[in-house]
């Protein structure tokens, strides 16, 4: 019998590399995928060139606020995968009030349709960043948490509400929370994408502050393995860390990149670090390695190698992309 999933934002960074790895050559036998994309900036079809003439897949144009269109495709989906989100914490800073909307409302209105159409199983995507500063340790998932930036506050929100509706209501809730992500096709708005986009186009890379924030850096195929496992083999009701395992300051990684790209440090810009700038990240994962095998598979420094060759190779993709995120 086909599984059939409605994963919203499927044409985003993450979204699509979980459709491409469930529709791939390695992915679950039997299932039908159906992507809710509003191809806002953010969103790309061209992330789903390999899978689009495959005829397990659907694309709905389509926003996760749109409350008779998500009741309409929950009530043909077992499964909802969640990755909808207004992710940019610069963004966030300026503006906050598309990521309550984004991420609260439209998280409401996909666990309304859940409960009334019976979904067997509804993961909550989120991040790393619901733990805020941490200034040791790592957080597990009974830490508190404590955002700090409006995209951070919004997707802790939605943790929560998510959590409220198997409480409550007793559905299957799932919640994995990620460390940083990197790999092909990620918008160059973020870290990486926009230091290598910068450094193959000749510029220098704007470092907040002293650049010694810390995060853990997790590629993105091994996260959406980390989910796939979350949504087949995790607890109702359970939150799942899923991390890397590197963590390096952002002025360590800006010099790895450096020397991938063939360029001096004098390429290095600081800039006037963000505002309520978190210092440092770290999540605790032993939880889902324990429970359910999940253990990052890439080497950080080979992986990085290959996203820097991605994006030398696929300047067509980016450059439009890089000169507005700019």
């Amino acid at each position: 019998m086909t599984r059939h999933i409605l994963v919203t934002g499927g044409a985003g960074f993450i979204g699509s590399a979980y459709v491409r790895a469930l529709l791939g050559p390695t992915g679950p036998p039997g299932v039908a995928v159906t992507v809710l994309d509003a191809l806002t900036y953010a969103g790309s079809l061209a992330r789903l060139d390999s899978v689009t003439g495959d005829a397990r897949l659907t694309f709905v144009h389509g926003d996760v606020c749109d409350a008779r269109l998500v009741e309409r495709l929950a009530a043909h989906h077992d499964d909802i995968v969640h990755f909808a989100a207004e992710s940019h914490v610069d963004r966030s800073i300026e503006s906050g009030t598309a990521f309550a909307r984004t991420n609260v409302l439209g998280t409401q209105t996909l666990l309304d349709a859940a409960l009334r159409h019976g979904i067997r199983t509804f993961v909550q995507v989120s991040t790393d960043e619901v733990y805020g500063d941490l200034p040791t340790g790592a957080a597990t998932e009974e830490s508190p948490l404590n955002p700090n930036s409006p995209y951070a506050a919004s997707k802790a929100a939605a943790d929560h509400l998510a959590l409220a509706h198997h409480r409550t209501h007793g559905l299957d809730v799932r919640v994995t929370r990620c460390s940083n992500n990197f790999g092909p096709y990620q918008h160059p708005e973020k870290l990486i994408p926009r230091f290598l986009a910068t450094l193959l186009s000749g510029g220098a890379v704007p470092v907040y502050g002293d650049g010694l924030q810390i995060r853990d850096w997790l590629h993105v195929d091994d996260h959406v393995r980390g989910i796939e496992l979350v949504r087949t083999a995790g607890h109702p009701g359970r939150v799942y860390n899923i991390g890397g395992g590197t963590s390096l300051t952002n002025l360590d990684l800006t010099h790895k990149l450096l020397e991938l790209c063939g360029a001096d440090r004098s390429r290095i810009e600081h800039v006037e670090d963000r505002k309520g700038h978190d210092r440092r990240y770290a999540v605790d994962h032993t939880r889902i390695t324990r429970e359910l095998g999940y253990r990052p598979s890439y080497d950080f420094e080979q992986a990085l190698l290959g996203t820097a060759d991605w994006y030398r190779e696929h300047t067509r993709w980016w450059q439009p992309l890089h000169r507005v995120a700019l």
